[in-house]
């Protein structure tokens, strides 16, 4: 039986038109959602992440508002628009757009957005309520990936199965596994250290390879009919996109896989704008 291959660009799509309608019905009520995005300096990949997000924004029916300042900005100015922005009340999402510049200290920046604004999920205010439960914003990523499961393949349940997680940082591995224990998995985050990890992945039913490292993840390192996600986003030396799974080499021993592109990436931003329509019930109708 051939592989089931999981589409997040169409799972994104079914996030965003969701969404499109909840945002509609609450314009009927006057109410408009507004995500600020900040950027610094002039890095590529991050003009194209920011131009993609209010890309989503506009189609949805967001209002976006947009900063971009020059790379030698300093933190003091940085700062300084982030305090106003957690003031302003029409403002319901804050989102500083990564990596900056050496000159800015980056979890100095992140933790001055208010908690109920960090539609990325990265304040530690709400890494801890993903952590014992409580209600917050979760990471994009991970909220991601549990929805291309959920969606993806409705059929098979991650109660009781084994996942490993491979990588353990902050924004991809840690928070998979505390959203994979939350769905009832028996999760092992490997990493860089781990030993054997060969042999700790081939016990996984499913694998989420968030290790940075292209095609690391191949064949061998998956058992027959295994779920294998794949968060890599790599180049190759030939400008070409891959995972950090060995696509073509693993794809016909699993059950189900995401590509890459068109796999995890597109659902980031879907889950940044659901986090954003979060935020907007909570400022403007306390929910």
């Amino acid at each position: 039986m051939s592989a089931k291959i999981i589409d997040g660009k169409l799972i994104s799509q079914q996030i965003k038109d969701e969404l499109r309608g909840k945002c509609a019905e609450l314009m009927e009520k006057d109410i408009r959602v507004t995500l600020a995005v900040i950027l610094v300096g002039e890095d590529p990949a991050s003009q194209v992440y920011v131009r993609n997000k209010k890309r989503a924004c506009e189609y949805i029916g967001y209002n976006s508002l947009s900063y971009e300042l020059p790379q030698n900005t300093t933190q003091d100015e940085l700062l300084e628009l982030i305090d106003g922005l957690n003031e302003r009340d029409d403002v319901d999402g804050i989102l500083v757009q990564l990596p900056l510049p050496g000159q800015i200290d980056e979890k100095t920046v992140l933790n001055r957005i208010k908690p109920d604004k960090d539609v990325d999920g990265f304040h530690p205010i709400n890494v801890g309520a993903l952590l014992v439960g409580d209600k917050g914003f979760v990471s994009c990523t991970p909220s991601g990936v549990i929805q291309l499961l959920k969606r993806g393949i409705p059929e098979y349940d991650l109660s009781g199965k084994e996942c490993v997680i491979v990588g353990r940082s902050n924004i991809v591995g840690k928070p998979m596994s505390l959203l994979m224990l939350r769905e009832n998995a028996t999760v092992t985050v490997a990493h860089s250290r781990t030993k054997d990890i060969k042999d700790v992945c081939r016990r996984a039913d499913i694998i989420i390879a968030a290790i940075g490292k292209p095609r690391f993840i191949t064949s061998d390192f998956v058992k027959e009919g295994a779920v294998v996600i794949d968060v890599g986003i790599n180049r190759t030396s030939d400008g070409k996109l891959c995972g950090d799974v060995d696509y073509e080499n693993v794809r016909d021993k699993t059950y189900a896989i995401t590509p890459v592109p068109g796999g995890v990436g597109p659902m980031t931003i879907a889950m940044l704008m659901n986090n954003c329509y979060e935020a907007a019930l909570f400022h403007k109708l306390g929910e």
